[in-house]
């Protein structure tokens, strides 16, 4: 052997540049993995993540995952993440599984579900949602008991009877059901009239709430005025093209943005009239910003509105531009990665009878690319499949149309780490690289001691040594392409808020950040 051969040969045995750490996990495609802790894991399912059907994984298995980590908690830990997912990540059925997790945990979790109950059962909807999981028996147990049976008498207690009269929308449980579930004390007149109006019992008219009394009215006489009851409500009372165009000129801006379709069915958007009314209240910058309307919100009407006016969806396009006022900028340099591979065809939320969700990953992971590029211009945005797409971009373009130019392309299968070789062989520079993908990277499995990603950071850091990595992962695991630590952050999920924990993170939140963020929840543990 050569003594040149020699040498090199030993400089490659005897490395002392950092390595990846070592795979812990392998991932649902069959990737290296690492493995998160059960708070992070927790954290990322729980905050932005939805029970249905992923191109990897099912419902149920998801369900066993958050009750497994949840058992590994604190049930304060716990505590804080049902508030932090319902307050801030704005879930339903997650908030509602883990206050049920913590009633079946003996004496320490029924008082810390007692403490977060108010803060997580906020309206009708979610206390059916407890109702029902509680019923399932999924978290061990099927029947109420005192405790919880007494935290929803407390809940009746504290709405006051129009409120509950418009949480009685839905059913499975209905809320009718509920009151003969648990039986809360009527403590006035009005509310042991509303008790049983709900129920099918004889009841005194005189002491109903004068909204029923209201609603009870129009539906015999259709001349007076429509009361404000949820649409759901007047839905089923077969009203003229006149009474929903009164619905439409008084909606609020919510109203307005979630029920376009709703409008259309009943002739309203046939008058050119209300459709240049309803524009100007969508695109309207007061209301938005009254509203904090995100991108995502706007994205989900532009996708569920179906042959509307071309006045409506510029609209919604006008309002995508002005919700950017509550996307925050970074002030650095970034990139941002963008998978666009096969799997992210999948709907967001999972397949969910009934309620499959038009958007799919591709779609969220390009709004997202496209919302950070609109606030910070000189960002770079890189898709990549199996390797990295050549796509070229405007970035004076609208929101709407560079997500639909992102979501355009790719198909292929997924190589997490191909956007950062890419930059590594260019000797490239940035500060913020963000990743937006679903996490399943498998077709670089020739990184043999970790992940692909993991082994191109090191390289990354060695020119970047302040830069950070964010890596979003659509559709919440628990697995990563990346250990968290101090300059690497794991989100999972694609709420809204994932815009303020990335912000914090740049401006100096701790490894993790997201668990960070949920244990500083005031008021709980």
């Amino acid at each position: 052997m050569l003594y040149e051969e020699y040498i090199m040969t030993n400089q490659q045995i005897f490395n002392t540049l950092p390595q990846a750490p070592v795979a812990t996990a392998i991932n649902h495609a069959g990737g290296n993995a690492y493995s998160l802790t059960s708070k992070q894991a927790l954290a990322q399912i729980a905050s932005t993540g939805c029970f249905g059907n992923t191109y990897y994984a099912d419902a149920s298995d998801q369900l066993d995952e958050v009750l497994k980590h949840a058992a590994n908690c604190e049930v304060s830990y716990v505590a804080k993440v049902a508030v932090y997912a319902r307050q801030l990540g704005h879930m339903k059925d997650m908030p509602a599984i883990l206050l049920a997790h913590l009633c079946s945990r003996g004496p320490e979790g029924l008082l810390a579900a007692k403490l977060v109950f108010p803060r997580v059962i906020d309206n009708g909807k979610m206390a059916r949602n407890f109702a029902q999981i509680v019923r399932s028996g999924k978290t061990s147990r099927k029947s109420f008991g005192s405790a919880p049976r007494r935290m929803l008498r407390e809940w009746f207690a504290s709405r006051s009877p129009d409120q509950l009269f418009r949480d009685s929308v839905g059913k499975k449980p209905s809320l009718s059901d509920l009151v003969k579930m648990v039986r809360p004390n009527p403590v006035s007149d009005d509310r042991k009239a509303l008790y049983a109006y709900l129920i099918g019992k004889p009841y005194t008219v005189e002491h109903l709430p004068e909204l029923v009394r209201a609603y009870e009215n129009y539906k015999v006489d259709r001349s007076q005025i429509i009361p404000d009851v949820p649409f759901q409500m007047l839905d089923s009372l077969n009203l003229d093209t006149a009474g929903w165009t009164t619905i439409a000129k008084n909606a609020g801006w919510q109203m307005t943005r979630m029920n376009l379709n709703t409008f259309k069915r009943h002739g309203v958007l046939d008058n050119p009239e209300m459709v240049s009314l309803l524009a100007a209240r969508l695109r309207n910058v007061d209301e938005i910003n009254k509203a904090r309307v995100f991108p995502y919100q706007l994205l989900m009407a532009y996708l569920n509105a179906t042959d509307i006016p071309a006045e409506l969806t510029n609209a919604l396009q006008d309002a995508m531009e002005h919700s950017l006022n509550n996307v925050p900028s970074y002030n650095c340099n970034v990139v941002v990665c963008v998978d666009v591979s096969g799997s992210m065809s999948s709907p967001i939320t999972g397949q969910r009878q009934g309620a499959t969700s038009k958007a799919r990953c591709i779609d969220i992971a390009a709004l997202i690319a496209a919302a950070i590029l609109r606030k910070n211009p000189n960002a770079r945005v890189i898709p990549f499949e199996t390797d990295v797409v050549d796509l070229k971009i405007n970035p004076r373009d609208s929101v709407m149309t560079l997500a639909t130019q992102i979501a355009s392309v790719g198909g292929g299968g997924t190589t997490c780490s191909a956007p950062l070789a890419l930059l590594n062989k260019e000797n490239a520079n940035a500060d913020l690289v963000i990743y937006v993908s679903d996490n399943e990277s498998w077709a670089d499995r020739g990184y043999r001691r970790g992940t692909g990603l993991s082994t191109e950071w090191l390289s990354f850091k060695r020119r970047n040594r302040k830069a950070k990595l964010v890596c979003i992962d659509l559709t919440p695991n628990q697995t990563a392409q990346v250990i968290t630590d101090e300059d690497r952050l794991n989100v999972g999920g694609f709420s809204d808020a994932v815009f303020g924990v990335i912000s914090s993170f740049i401006d100096g939140g701790t490894k993790d950040a997201w668990v960070e963020k949920i244990e500083k929840m005031i008021g709980v543990g």
